[in-house]
């Protein structure tokens, strides 16, 4: 039974390295065009297994290991030498702020393309030290975990749209036949325990896990830092770093408003989304997907999903997210409204499994008032099918695909 067990996780990682990201178009073009590419994006989300798949013949190191930081702070010249004529896969290098400086000047003197494949989960300390050191020298992409076209390259049955939310799309709970919610609280304790304290000094680790509970309880809904202070029991600025903490590292996302060319007064706060919908589930203890049907938050849930989605289909093609939401202070609201080249793409989200045509109305109502004739509305429902309805293209949820493409 064990040896059983222990070859089909084997066969499973071996499945999973072989799968071809859809992010690996875009690695290609980057290692042609720079000598050195930074995957950065959230813990367990694919960093490492898309490098070494995408460059097998790179030496690996990681600077998780303190051997391996000691080696490299005790001799940096040695130990970049020691790469000097193969490049190198560099995993966690957030680890060593100082590196980006060695780097540097190990592809100012040697500019081959594709020599340094940097990895790091930590938004601020790659960012940083890539905008000080590397700028013009490097490509970046970000990595989510898998979207819904991954998944179905390993897993042949199709799911029902609860069972996705409450998976998520993190590698591991498909390599691994282990529970989402066991999985999910494993990463959130150790988030916790070692990513947030390594990015900032936080005493009352319980508050903050109560503030990324409350998170979880806004999800689609207006950032409010004085309410959420208040309930968490400090203050506001208090609230907003931790905001950046869990943008930092790819928890949640604020998304910005649009407000381009409408007299209406409107909203101007961003609104707030989880990047996986499981690790939301986790901290609403949502644990079985029949809970998500009668849930009071399944629709923000569905619309997160729906957001992940998106942001998925702008990383995985290098682009830079162009997402936004639209609300006037009567209420008027349009969920995603997103520009791709000259086209401004209306996205209402909507968990019915019935196309009905009223749904319509908003976004009827946003082009006559915006002028913007040559808008397209998109409504992605509960549905299975695909159609046209009062100029409007309703899509079924299995089909988000078609409005990724449109996207990029």
């Amino acid at each position: 039974m064990y040896i059983w067990e222990l070859t089909s996780h084997m066969y499973l990682f071996i499945i999973l390295f072989m799968i071809v990201r859809n992010i690996a178009k875009e690695v290609k073009i980057l290692r042609s065009e720079y000598p050195v590419l930074a995957i950065t994006g959230p813990r367990q989300s694919g960093k490492t297994t898309l490098a070494k798949s995408m460059f097998p013949g790179k030496p690996y190191v990681t600077f998780e290991d303190p051997l391996v930081r000691s080696r490299f702070s005790e001799d940096p010249h040695g130990f970049m030498n020691s790469f000097a004529s193969t490049g190198a896969i560099m995993d966690e290098v957030q680890h060593v702020p100082d590196l980006f400086s060695y780097i540097q000047g190990e592809v100012d003197s040697d500019p081959r393309r594709g020599r340094f494949i940097l990895t790091g989960s930590q938004q601020f300390g790659m960012i940083e030290r890539i905008t000080q050191s590397l700028a013009g020298r490097i490509g970046l992409v970000e990595l989510l975990p898998f979207d819904l076209k991954e998944i179905g390259k390993i897993e042949k049955k199709e799911r029902s749209w609860d069972e996705y939310i409450l998976f998520g799309g993190y590698p591991a709970i498909y390599d691994r036949n282990i529970r989402p919610s066991r999985w999910h609280s494993d990463y959130l304790a150790t988030y916790i325990q070692r990513d947030v304290r390594q990015i900032s000094q936080i005493h009352n680790l319980d508050t903050f896990t109560m503030f990324l509970r409350l998170c979880a309880g806004h999800i689609g809904q207006l950032v409010n830092t004085n309410k959420w202070a208040s309930a968490c029991g400090v203050d506001h600025k208090t609230i907003k770093h931790w905001l950046s903490i869990l943008q930092a590292s790819y928890v949640v996302k604020l998304l910005a408003p649009y407000h381009k060319n409408f007299k209406k007064r409107l909203v101007k706060t961003p609104k707030l989304y989880f990047y996986d919908t499981g690790l939301a589930c986790r901290l609403l203890d949502i644990d079985h997907h029949k809970y998500i049907e009668q849930h009071p938050l399944r629709g923000a849930l569905v619309e997160n999903w729906v957001f992940s989605e998106l942001m998925k289909g702008f990383f995985n093609h290098g682009r830079k997210d162009n997402l936004y939401f639209w609300r006037t202070h009567g209420g008027e609201e349009i969920d995603f409204i997103a520009e791709a080249g000259n086209e401004t793409l209306l996205i209402e989200v909507k968990s019915g499994m019935s196309a009905r045509p009223e749904w319509t109305k908003p976004m009827m109502q946003w082009i006559e008032r915006s002028g913007k004739e040559t808008a397209r509305p998109y409504i992605l429902y509960g549905g299975a099918d695909v159609a046209t309805i009062q100029s409007c293209d309703f899509i079924g949820w299995r089909h988000i695909g078609a409005i990724q493409k449109r996207l990029v």
